[in-house]
């Protein structure tokens, strides 16, 4: 009999992971592209749809989701933080005791953390049917950020939730090493991924050429609001600038592979002004509070929307910041060296059989700062920190060049959604009595 990686035999572990599936599916009534279902129209939400911007809502939350679906809407964005404030509403409560009692029932050998694991993954993908169901709704669904570092695990979670929904579901991987080398093996599959946590141009630009996943993303809200914490400027456009570089940086690549490529979301938006700015880029995903703002906004005070692409974004830091001594640079600039580095990177199967030989061939070529070598004491320094990283403590190793502002955000950001991830789980043990 075949072991799994976990010391799982197979046999045992189809039959638990087909009973998360159904029950992760039971009651779902899909009706993909019902012409019975229909949406009203909104002409703001047309007028940005006209400059060619898809939209999305960033939330689980079907409430809100209901209140703002119109016809111009596609998708849904969850993640571990918005699953998290779902599930600590209570309104699952009743299910994850049934779910945990089923697959004992189904795998009596399972063990504790297992268990909690597969609850998981059964409430992702009911919070996330439920928008399909409800408004045909593409929705992407979070790995456990306790995969991200795994290819091998990484590959088979994200295989395992795009089964669940093939028609609606994509799936987001979290920018990390091994992400990259997932999401390449993923993606070429057929799996639609969103390739999630990015904040620089050229970590976009390597997934788009290494990975080719269907989406990744720049989350500017952050960034803007890295700068204002950390005293470097009144943090204003950072985030739009590193996002309308990417997004130029991407329509080049897409137009040299013939239309075929990676779409970019402007993701982490925290204002309507944000979205006004940068107008026709790919992809907006807003959280409700600001796709309603946007809304009220402009049917009070009307604006003539254009296209982002002929835009500059002047970023203004205090007196005696440079942007290169910060790491700011890095966000929106992808030089004629990196551009060849990642070109070769793809073309080099020896650099691409693991997370360790992409980096160091990245290192190689002078890009060491993508991907600093964390170590555990640095990464609970980063969940000390919270969502937006103490300038203070990583200082010098922006300085130095030792770590890049993008991967410093793309780990915090990880590891406070890991945080997020944390409460989900006590809240299944508890219930689950594990």
């Amino acid at each position: 009999m075949t072991e799994t990686l976990t010391g799982t035999p197979s046999s045992t572990l189809q039959v638990r992971e087909a009973a998360s599936r159904s029950l992760a599916l039971e009651g779902f009534q899909g009706s993909f592209g019902s012409k019975t279902r229909s949406f009203p129209s909104d002409r703001i939400w047309k007028a940005f749809r006209d400059l060619g911007s898809m939209l999305w809502l960033d939330t689980g939350d079907f409430d809100a989701v209901s209140k703002l679906w119109t016809a111009e809407f596609t998708h849904a964005t969850t993640n571990n933080t918005l699953v998290n404030q779902e599930i600590q509403k209570g309104h699952y409560d009743d299910l994850i005791v049934q779910c945990a009692a089923r697959l004992r029932g189904a795998d009596p050998s399972i063990s504790g953390e297992e268990l909690v694991r597969e609850v998981g993954f059964i409430l992702n993908c009911r919070v996330a049917l439920r928008l399909v169901g409800a408004f045909d709704a593409h929705v992407s669904v979070e790995l456990h950020p306790a995969v991200a570092r795994d290819v091998n695990a990484t590959v088979h979670l994200a295989r395992r939730y795009y089964a669940v929904c093939p028609e609606r579901f994509l799936v987001k991987i979290p920018m990390t090493p091994a992400g990259f080398l997932s999401v390449r093996q993923v993606a070429a599959e057929g799996i639609p991924i969103n390739y999630t946590l990015g904040f620089s141009a050229r970590q976009n630009c390597l997934a788009a050429v290494v990975s080719k996943p269907r989406f990744v993303n720049v989350f500017m809200g952050r960034l803007n609001q890295f700068v204002t914490e950390a005293g470097l400027g009144d943090g204003k456009y950072v985030g739009e600038k590193a996002t309308l570089a990417t997004q130029l940086a991407l329509w080049r690549l897409r137009d040299d592979a013939g239309g075929e490529g990676a779409h970019l979301i402007g993701a982490s938006t925290r204002s309507a002004e944000q979205v006004i700015d940068l107008a026709g880029l790919d992809v907006f995903t807003l959280p409700p509070k600001v796709a309603a703002d946007l809304n009220e906004n402009l049917l009070k005070t009307p604006a003539r929307l254009s296209s982002c692409a002929h835009r500059s974004f002047d970023v203004k830091l205090s007196p005696g910041v440079k942007p290169e001594e910060v790491g700011l640079s890095n966000l929106w600039t992808v030089s004629h060296d990196f551009k060849h580095a990642i070109q070769d990177l793809a073309k080099d199967p020896a650099a691409l059989s693991s997370p360790r030989d992409l980096v160091a061939f990245l290192r190689a070529r002078g890009f060491g700062d993508m991907f600093h070598d964390w170590s555990e004491a640095e990464l609970r320094q980063l969940r000390e920190d919270g969502k937006i990283p103490k300038f203070e403590r990583w200082k010098d190793g922006l300085k130095s060049g030792e770590i890049g502002l993008d991967d410093l955000m793309s780990v915090s950001a990880l590891e406070s959604f890991a945080t997020d991830q944390g409460a989900l789980d006590a809240r299944i043990r508890s219930l689950a009595a594990v």
